[in-house]
């Protein structure tokens, strides 16, 4: 496995944000894309949330899917207090299963599942989690379940990890031949979990510049 840049590597903080002012749209309010509101509930929607850029490159990966797969939508934006919820909260079960490990380490464990919320780029509504379903819209094998943790897959949440099944294999790369040719980039440590505009994506393709930041949606 080629060596992960993660989350919390200072050369991903490093690179400037040039913020194009993008606005976040509604992916519910787009037939073309499924939709599994089961996962999130939030008042406002936030979670339903994308850059339009980001909506656009998602169209371009679903027409790369055989007839009768489908991109499922599960999360989009992600309010920057929630962010740093979730950061905190994993963090800290990190320190108290391994009250040996220094802050820095924790830190870096942290965000192999949860972006530092200072980059984050849910927060940025430059990331989506996603998965394949079939046309009626059940989920595909995968190898994990969306969101699983390191701990609890054994790292089998890493996109390449070696210990799935030859299907979830297969819809793994599915998923990414068809996310990476319409320009988006993954986490390695989540397979659900692609971006573009961010900081991260910004490193990954050697942009000069992230084009979208932080915000809160209106």
């Amino acid at each position: 496995m080629t060596e992960i840049v993660l989350m919390s590597d200072p050369k991903v903080a490093a690179v400037p944000v040039q913020e194009c002012g993008e606005r976040l749209v509604d992916v519910r309010r787009d037939s073309r894309l499924l939709v599994d509101e089961r996962k999130w509930q939030d008042s406002a929607g936030a979670f339903a949330h994308l850059r339009e850029g980001v909506l656009h490159r998602l169209h371009k990966a679903q027409a790369q899917l055989a007839p009768g797969m489908r991109l499922l939508f599960v999360e989009g934006y992600r309010p920057p207090s929630l962010q740093r919820r979730y950061f905190d909260e994993y963090a800290a079960q990190l320190r108290a299963s391994h009250p040996e490990w220094p802050a820095e380490q924790v830190h870096s464990a942290a965000s192999r599942y949860v972006s530092p919320p200072e980059i984050a780029p849910h927060s940025a509504g430059a990331a989506v989690d996603l998965t394949l379903a079939d046309a009626d819209g059940r989920e595909l094998d995968m190898g994990t379940r969306m969101n699983a943790t390191p701990e609890e897959s054994a790292g089998a949440c890493y996109t390449q990890a070696d210990d799935i099944s030859r299907e979830a294999r297969s819809h793994r790369d599915i998923l990414g031949t068809a996310l990476t040719a319409a320009g988006l980039v993954n986490y390695p440590t989540e397979w659900w979990h692609w971006s573009y505009g961010d900081r991260y994506w910004a490193l990954q393709t050697g942009a000069a510049v992230a084009r979208y930041g932080p915000m809160v949606l209106d």
